[in-house]
C-alpha cells in the first residue's frame, strides 16, 4: 500500500514552484516581492476557509431541513388536532339540540287541545312523547361517552403543543446565537495570524464551544422526541375513535329498538303505506273543499 506522501512547508525553504510567478529577488515592490515569497499554500488556507463555510453551509441546510420536516409534521398535527376537537364539539352539541328539539315538538302536542277531544290522537302524542324522551337519554348518554373519552382527550393531547413550541423557540434562539458566534471565528480563522488576532481567535472559540453543545443538545432533543411524539398519535387516539365507534352503535342500535315500538304502536293493523297515504290524500281533499280555504 502506497503511503501518502506529505510535503512539508517551512518559511526557510520552498521549491520554485511553491512561490508566486512574475516577480524576482530585488524586485522593486518588496512588499509583493514579500508576499510572494508565501507558498501556494497560503492561498490554499482562504480556499480551506471558503470550502469550510461551504460546508458548514451545507449542513446548516441539511440541520435545518431535518428539523423542518419534523417540526412540520407537528404543526400540521396540531391543526388537525384542534379542528377535530371543534367539529365533534360542534357534532355533540347538534345532537343534543336535535333530541331537545323533538321532545320540546311532542311535549307542545301533549298540550295540544286536539288532545284533548280525541283519545285515539292522545295515545298516539303519549307513545311519541315517550319515544322522544327515551331518544333525549340515549342521546345524552352517548354526548357524555364522547366527551370524556374522545373529546378531553383531544383536548389534553392539544395542551402538549405550547410546550413543545416553546422549547423550539428556546432551539432557534440558541441557533441564532450559535451561528453569531460561529460567524465571528470564521471571520478571524480569515485574519493574517497577528497575536491579537490569535488572542481573539481563542477567545471566540471559547465563547463558541457552550453555545455550540447547547445549541446541539437542544436540537439533538428535539429531533429525537419529534418523531416519537408523532409516531405516538395512533396510540393515543385509537382508544377514543373505538370508543367514539360503540358509543353511535350503541346508540342508533338503542333508536332502532325504540322507533320499531313506535312504529307498532302507531301502526294499524292490516293498513299498508299505500292506504295510509290515500287516508291522507282523502281527509286534506276534505279540508281543501272548505269554503275558508278555498281559492278565490
Amino acid at each position: 500500500m502506497r503511503e501518502p506522501r506529505h510535503r512539508e512547508v517551512t518559511s526557510q525553504s520552498h521549491t520554485a514552484d511553491d512561490l508566486q510567478p512574475g516577480l524576482e529577488p530585488g524586485s522593486s515592490d518588496p512588499q509583493a516581492w514579500a508576499l510572494s515569497r508565501r507558498p501556494r499554500c497560503f492561498a490554499s488556507f482562504f480556499t480551506g476557509s471558503l470550502c469550510r463555510a461551504e460546508s458548514a453551509g451545507r449542513t446548516w441546510v441539511q440541520v435545518e431541513r431535518d428539523f423542518e420536516r419534523e417540526y412540520g409534521k407537528l404543526q400540521q398535527l396540531e391543526d388537525q388536532t384542534k379542528k377535530l376537537q371543534k367539529d365533534m364539539k360542534k357534532s355533540t352539541d347538534a345532537d343534543l339540540a336535535m333530541s331537545k328539539s323533538a321532545v320540546k315538538i311532542s311535549s307542545d302536542l301533549l298540550s295540544n287541545p286536539l288532545c284533548e277531544q280525541d283519545e285515539e290522537f292522545l295515545d298516539m302524542v303519549t307513545a311519541l312523547d315517550t319515544a322522544m324522551k327515551r331518544m333525549d337519554s340515549f342521546n345524552q348518554e352517548k354526548v357524555n361517552q364522547i366527551q370524556r373519552t374522545v373529546i378531553e382527550p383531544l383536548k389534553k393531547f392539544g395542551s402538549v403543543f405550547p410546550s413543545l413550541n416553546m422549547a423550539v423557540k428556546r432551539r432557534e434562539q440558541a441557533l441564532q446565537d450559535y451561528k453569531r458566534l460561529q460567524s465571528k471565528v470564521e471571520k478571524y480563522e480569515e485574519k493574517e495570524k497577528t497575536g491579537p488576532v490569535l488572542a481573539k481567535l481563542h477567545q471566540a472559540r471559547e465563547e463558541l464551544r457552550p453555545v455550540k453543545d447547547d445549541f446541539e443538545a437542544k436540537n439533538k432533543q428535539l429531533l429525537e422526541e419529534m418523531p416519537r411524539f408523532y409516531s405516538s398519535r395512533l396510540d393515543y387516539f385509537q382508544p377514543s375513535f373505538e370508543s367514539l365507534i360503540r358509543a353511535q352503535v350503541v346508540y342508533y342500535t338503542e333508536m332502532r329498538k325504540i322507533f320499531g315500538d313506535l312504529t307498532e304502536q302507531l301502526d294499524r293493523p292490516g293498513q299498508t303505506d299505500e292506504q295510509r297515504e290515500r287516508e291522507n290524500e282523502a281527509k286534506l281533499s276534505e279540508l281543501r273543499a272548505l269554503s275558508i280555504v278555498a281559492d278565490d
